[in-house]
């Protein structure tokens, strides 16, 4: 089983939602710090937010707070990432990864310690 696959992706208009799902592995998903980044053409990678398996909680970078939502599975090792309200400036691969411990250092997500990458998934946003 791969460690990590992103789906849910595709195209959306401005102000619509998607939902993108992340389903891990049981070795990178119990008890570990799951987050979702994004990577749009020529940018560097900007963390999006962080979810802690263990007990759900949760952090979100500021550009995406109030607009993104991430929710779990357990029972299917998946991860959920509610994206409302959607931007042009959104767009872009998104990848969620695996690490033992979030590292959010004032309201940005980095990716410190995250050793497990999915393969991404599409968000073109635009009319």
């Amino acid at each position: 089983q791969a460690p990590l696959v992103e789906s849910g992706g595709g195209s959306v208009q401005p102000g619509g939602s998607l939902r993108l799902s992340c389903a891990a592995s049981t070795y990178t998903y119990t008890n570990n710090c799951i987050g979702w980044f994004r990577q749009a053409p020529g940018k560097e990678r900007e963390g999006v937010a962080t979810i802690y398996t263990a007990d759900g909680s949760t952090d979100y970078a500021d550009p995406v707070k109030g607009r993104f939502t991430l929710s779990l599975d357990n029972a299917k090792n998946t991860v959920y990432l509610l994206m409302s309200s959607l931007k042009p400036g959104d767009s872009g691969m998104y990848y969620c990864a695996a690490a033992r411990e979030c590292s959010v250092v004032a309201g940005v997500v980095t990716a410190t310690g995250f050793s497990y990458w999915g393969l991404g998934t599409q968000v073109p946003v635009s009319s």
